[in-house]
């Protein structure tokens, strides 16, 4: 079953894999979004103001999950155990939720405040899906991501280097056989879906 192994996998493309799990990792995405988001659409202030999402909606959980694999209690940053994710994803929600709170009463950025809403949402989704079943976080974040570029960065360009990398990161999670294919699809779907509806309500 995928995620249950534990031994490395040394077949053919493994490697590859592994450096773009590792790279294009939720907690990478979720950090490293915010500071573009806030930069493009309100300057340096903005930028100051998504290092401030950052460390809340990434750095937080990051740290805990950082914690808890040190401690012996999870077996990796990328939570491969099912079991293993509901206290990192439930702090993370509150993280997202105080930082939510944050940049919406000090009138932060909009698009920024859309996509900290946006990451709230893929959460309020996700969480309770992987409670059940192991929805893949990678695909769900990396395709929230892009559309969310889209929305701040110029449209095509940003969807066409954007859906080729989703696409490989599908690939690596399934190549590691720490998901299935239904799982990177549904993530995706759950993922950008919910990025879509936000940036709609918000009327980005």
């Amino acid at each position: 079953m995928a995620g249950q192994g534990t031994a490395p996998d040394s077949r053919p493309g493994a490697t590859v894999a592994r450096w773009v799990t590792d790279l294009f990792s939720p907690q990478a995405l979720v950090i490293g979004l915010p500071p573009v988001v806030g930069l493009a659409t309100g300057g340096w202030p903005g930028a100051a103001w998504g290092l401030m999402a950052s460390l809340l909606c990434g750095g937080v959980p990051a740290g805990v999950i950082l914690a808890g694999v040190r401690s012996g209690r999870l077996d990796s940053h990328h939570l491969v155990d099912r079991a293993s994710r509901t206290t990192p994803l439930l702090v993370a929600m509150v993280a997202v939720v105080v930082a939510l709170v944050l940049l919406a009463s000090l009138d932060g950025p909009p698009l920024l405040v859309a996509t900290v809403a946006a990451m709230l949402a893929a959460l309020a989704l996700t969480v309770p899906i992987t409670l059940r079943w192991k929805i893949s976080f990678h695909a769900a974040v990396s395709a929230g991501t892009v559309v969310v570029l889209a929305h701040t960065l110029p449209a095509v360009p940003a969807l066409a280097v954007g859906a080729p990398v989703v696409a490989v990161i599908c690939w690596a999670r399934v190549r590691l056989r720490h998901h299935t294919l239904a799982q990177v699809a549904a993530g995706v779907v759950t993922g950008g879906g919910s990025a879509w509806a936000t940036l709609a309500a918000f009327g980005l």
